[in-house]
């Protein structure tokens, strides 16, 4: 007589765990009582203190790695398989077994051939491979981001991985930027704050950059100069400084995330007068044209509530700000570059340097914008000594 489905099942899963034949275990349908608790997600990683498994739990909003030895996998697989979690599927090099539980604690067990063997994963650590920037990284631990080399806290998992889209986001436009030339790169972080993403910039471009983190409080320049020199990051440092529009050094590359208001508007002015080739820039606190801003007779009826007469002067002021990156000369793109559930200032300009501008027809279309809305004035339009009123 056939063996009940669910010892079948443990039978194949000890034996992975023993013979290394594991590819990965994944648990769904979970009944427990964690909140916001989906997924979790099985794989062997080799750590220095030897072989151990990967569990990542996956929640609604965040993600989180624990390590546990083998035999202790093995007891909260047991713990929680059918009980807690429903649906178990482990993957081997040439076989997959779903096991389906029910309310009686038995259960159906489907074991497929695969046809194609599936991906085998390096198990050298945990799901930091698959980052640009990984956890193991030992400024994200002197920075807050990391609690331990590898685990990401979980108040900071969305940090990290924003740190991580912002350096996917960068890569091509950097490779342009670059092009053939041998010198590496000025970069200016303007505003860096606490330095996540300029450390993340030194980090993932290496010797391609020399960059530098340009904060106005002293003890976060301070603070990010020392583990900089800590880890040796020789391609970056950090100067107490605020935002000049009228004028930066010379540079390549110009970064300002999360400028407050105006700032961004001086934060580009700064770059295009110090010849950037890009500029990328995160806005947020749109709140110079709300006041001078005057409702189309066409949207009147629309925005009679404030709440979008808000959201139209923050377009119109990031759109402003395109038009008179493109007058300049610059190709532009608008996107949001991570997800709102992570963050609600998801907003970026990027502005790569294009031969051109300035043309009577760009000026045009600008002030024929501005006259829809009834904007009169805007900060990086005086820097640039653009009239706006016709």
């Amino acid at each position: 007589m056939s063996l009940p489905a669910l010892q079948r099942f443990w039978a194949a899963v000890e034996e992975a765990a023993r013979t290394g034949t594991w590819v990965k275990l994944t648990l769904g349908k979970y009944r427990g009582p964690v909140q916001d608790l989906e997924n979790v997600f099985v794989r062997p990683v080799d750590l220095k203190a030897g072989r151990r498994m990967s569990f990542l739990y996956r929640y609604k909003t965040r993600d989180e790695t624990k390590n546990l030895e083998i035999d202790a996998a093995l007891a909260q697989l047991r713990e929680w398989v059918p009980g807690t979690f429903r649906d178990a599927h482990l993957f081997l090099p040439v076989q997959t077994h779903h096991f389906m539980g029910d309310e009686v604690g038995g259960g159906r067990l489907r074991t497929l051939t695969a046809k194609v063997a599936p991906k085998i994963e390096s198990p050298t650590h945990d799901r930091e491979k698959e980052y640009a920037i990984r956890a193991t990284e030992p400024w994200l631990q002197d920075l807050g981001v990391t609690g331990a080399p590898g685990q990401v806290k979980a108040a900071m998992t969305s940090k990290f991985r924003q740190i991580n889209r912002f350096v996917e986001l960068l890569a091509p436009l950097v490779a342009e930027v670059a092009g053939a030339g041998a010198r590496p790169l000025s970069v200016k972080d303007m505003g860096s704050g606490k330095g996540y993403l300029t450390f993340a910039l030194a980090t993932a471009f290496g010797r391609r950059v020399s960059v530098v983190g340009v904060e106005q409080r002293p003890e976060l320049v301070d603070t990010c100069n020392a583990v900089a020199r800590k880890h040796a990051l020789d391609n970056l440092r950090f100067e107490q400084g605020r935002i000049d529009p009228h004028r930066l050094d010379s540079c390549d590359i110009m970064i300002a995330l999360h400028a407050c208001d105006t700032a961004t508007d001086d934060a580009l002015a700064a770059g295009i007068a110090g010849g950037a080739r890009l500029l990328v820039v995160s806005p947020c606190c749109q709140k110079e044209l709300r006041p001078q801003f005057v409702p189309p007779a066409v949207l009147e009826p629309a925005l009679r509530h404030g709440i979008f007469v808000e959201r139209q002067a923050e377009f119109a002021t990031d759109a402003l700000r395109g038009l008179l990156l493109e007058w300049v000369g610059y190709r532009t793109k608008t996107f949001e570059f991570i997800s709102t559930e992570h963050t609600a200032k998801n907003l970026m300009i990027t502005a790569t340097k294009v031969d051109g501008g300035r043309s009577a027809e760009a000026g045009d279309a600008i002030q024929a914008f501005a006259s829809f809305y009834g904007i009169r004035s805007q900060r990086l339009a005086a820097h640039l000594m653009f009239t706006l009123a016709r």
